[in-house]
């Protein structure tokens, strides 16, 4: 990718960052510090310069309900694959500061049990067209969690132990959660879409005491009976000594019959075997264990990622109140399932104050407006989607603006892939009001939070990312070279994306590992230290504009194209093929093959049609030319094939990895994490290549 310092075109930017969160927790540093920052930038520096003083006073800022004290932020001699405590001294609670606040008056260590206000909605659960809606108060809110943990008490579960949901987002998966953190123990949860052994790779590793389960589920307007899944679930749990049984969640009108599962009842004979007295919330150290999330497993046994309870409550305030402008007059929608780390978004909301709308279904269901409408019917002051949504809706040619009241909306958050260019100018062209912040994001499951995210103090440009994240040092290196110290690229040179730091939310481990997290030998150290010396190596391929400092992501670096050395990511091509292409071609999946007996790496290119569009030797003619006019020469790919299926994951992210081992000669074993395994068997073929390309197939 050649280095550019044009200048995108500039889309969006704050009427007044003044006004903001953001400058005003600037301010307090310029006071505290007797500094003069003035820009994002110098804020950015700051934060990763001076990280024990940015953090201290972050700590302060964000009002945490707490107890104990601290005496050292975190030992920033430390590097970061010695993943360093942070405030020890201590202890917290998620539930508690998800569902109560500190009162101004409160000294530190206490409890507030203001705010957050008692009749007030804190939840509204919207199910798939709208068609039922459930409005939950904080005051019930808070019931419903109180009830939920006496009944697991009574059932044994004491701090730390694991207990999971597979579930909808749901305000009873919410009520699981929250009385599991209320005891001190461990919370993870995986969406009912999801295959019985990609689920059970996930909850085997962590042998919970129980499952939550819904008993149905819902899927394009279709409602789908769970029961036979359960039954599998608890057999495969038959190894599992902690393992003391199912919980089936009515999740329609009518609770189905579960009689015949072993080990298995139902939510309400469950809750009607609480404990009498409450048991009181469990406060536990800062970097203690609260939540466990999953890789996606696309090779192999999802990593069990362990986040600590005081590191995700901080990095979701900070990216909140600082980067988003959050506060309890917001409204977040965060369109999600349980198995994704949006899930912790969707229901993050209630950490600052604001109202979470828990959406089950799909949002392309009865019809492409009917979401779009319910974003106006509720108010959403922030949603959170992903750029197939967006894809989907101008495919259609529907402009939201033009059918909906958006007068509520401030920010539309995008992740899950890269957000094409021509995305950004429909968003503001054709999309969405003017005045409304596109904020792209990047970062994901392994940190629970973003590594590049929006901001208000910078505008928004076509393409990529505002910049990086506050307190999150980061920097590009060089992947060519070998396991080492590592380079760092200029700006406008692609390089792989690491953090070069410690930050709160570093994961303290990952289940089941052997020795001391991040050390060498562990899995820990292998997933992400094991590159370069001393830096988190995340596996994205970016660029950094030398001008706009925004950050594009190119695709994951251990998918990166490098035909002739010549290094560039697959979204620079799927760009190309959605701008150009988006009628007939409905999807593109890119992918490298180097096979052992291979001098150089070919790039195959694969194209699903959409219906009653044809393949054919024009069409390849076609795309070629416009990725070598749009692109370079380098760019083209060396064989463009058509497919009848894209693997993804049951998020609808697309997996190329899998693909490129398989093309170049592997034989791998689909993971549970996939929506559609089979599709890989398809891709075998091309590991021999030459016999499906003749002379006459040559363009």
């Amino acid at each position: 990718m050649a280095t550019t310092t044009a200048v995108p075109r500039k889309l969006w930017e704050h009427p007044n960052p003044r006004t903001t969160k953001m400058w005003e927790f600037m301010q307090r540093i310029n006071k505290k510090h007797q500094l003069n920052l003035q820009t994002f930038h110098e804020l950015y520096r700051f934060s990763v310069t001076a990280r024990s003083d940015f953090y201290a006073e972050l700590f302060d800022y964000v009002r945490l309900i707490h107890a104990g004290t601290y005496s050292r932020v975190v030992d920033e001699s430390q590097p970061i694959d010695a993943v360093p405590r942070w405030f020890e001294g201590v202890r917290l609670s998620w539930v508690e500061n998800l569902l109560w606040s500190r009162s101004s008056s409160d000294a530190p260590e206490h409890r507030g049990t203001q705010g957050k206000e008692d009749a007030k909605v804190a939840v509204t659960e919207v199910r798939e067209g709208a068609s039922e809606i459930r409005h939950v108060t904080w005051a019930a809110l808070r019931e419903l969690a109180a009830t939920y943990a006496a009944a697991l008490h009574a059932g044994g579960v004491r701090r730390g132990d694991r207990v999971v949901v597979v579930g909808a987002n749901s305000v009873e998966t919410l009520a699981v959660f929250s009385a599991t953190s209320w005891l001190g123990a461990i919370f993870s949860s995986s969406s009912t879409d999801m295959g019985v052994q990609g689920i059970l790779q996930r909850t085997v590793q962590t042998n919970p005491k129980y499952i939550f389960m819904d008993d149905a589920a819902l899927y394009n307007g279709k409602r789908i009976d769970l029961r036979q899944k359960m039954s599998e679930l608890v057999a495969g749990m038959k190894d599992c000594d902690q393992f003391a049984g199912l919980v089936s969640i009515r999740r329609f009108q009518n609770a189905l019959d579960i009689s015949q599962i072993p080990k298995a009842q139902t939510l309400s004979s469950f809750l009607e075997n609480r404990s009498a007295t409450v048991p009181p919330i469990e406060r536990v150290a800062f970097h203690e264990p609260f939540l466990i999330c999953y890789s996606s497993g696309t090779t192999g046994i999802p990593k069990a990622i362990v986040h600590s309870v005081g590191g995700a409550i901080i990095s979701f305030l900070r990216e909140s109140y600082l980067h988003d402008d959050s506060g309890p007059d917001n409204v977040m929608l965060q369109y999600t399932t349980t198995g994704w780390i949006m899930y912790l978004v969707s229901i993050g909301q209630l950490l600052v104050g604001a109202r979470a709308v828990l959406y089950d279904g799909s949002p392309f269901q009865p019809d492409l407006t009917t979401f779009i409408k319910l974003i106006s019917d509720q108010k959403v002051t922030k949603l959170g989607t992903s750029p197939r949504w967006f894809q989907e809706i101008a495919k259609a040619g529907i402009s939201p603006r033009e059918i909906a009241d958006l007068s509520s909306l401030k920010t539309v958050t995008s992740t899950g892939m890269v957000l094409p260019d021509q995305m950004f100018e429909w968003f503001y062209d054709k999309g969405f009001p003017p005045r409304v912040h596109l904020s792209n994001i990047s970062g994901g499951t392994d940190i629970a939070a973003c590594f590049a995210i929006g901001n208000p103090l910078t505008p928004v440009y076509v393409g990529g990312t505002q910049g990086p994240s506050l307190g999150i040092a980061i920097a590009l290196y060089d992947s060519l070279l070998p396991p080492g110290p590592g380079k760092e690229v200029p700006d406008g040179t692609p390089g792989e994306l690491v953090a070069t730091a410690a930050f709160p939310n570093v994961p303290v481990f990952l289940w089941g590992d052997k020795g001391p997290a991040g050390s060498p030998g562990t899995k820990y150290h292998a997933a992400y230290f094991a590159r370069y010396t001393h830096a988190w190596a995340h596996g994205d391929f970016c660029v950094v504009h030398p001008v706009t400092r925004g950050i594009t992501f190119l695709g994951r670096a251990d998918g990166v194209l490098n035909p002739s050395g010549v290094r560039f990511g697959s979204a620079e091509v799927y760009s190309v093929v959605e701008r150009n292409f988006a009628d007939r071609v409905a999807d593109s999946l890119c992918v490298g093959q180097r096979r052992p007996q291979d001098l150089d790496e070919a790039v195959m290119l694969f194209l699903l049609m959409r219906p009653g569009c044809k393949f054919d030797r024009q069409l390849v003619r076609e795309v070629k030319e416009a990725i070598g006019r749009e692109l370079t020469k380098r760019h083209v790919p060396k064989y463009v094939f058509e497919t009848p299926e894209i693997p993804t994951t049951v998020n609808l992210k697309k997996v190329e990895l899998p693909v490129k081992q398989i093309v170049s000669g592997q034989i791998i074993k689909p993971s549970g994490t996939l929506l559609n395994p089979k599709s890989l068997g398809y891709y075998y073929q091309f590991a021999k290549v030459e016999e499906l390309v003749g002379p006459k197939e040559k363009l």
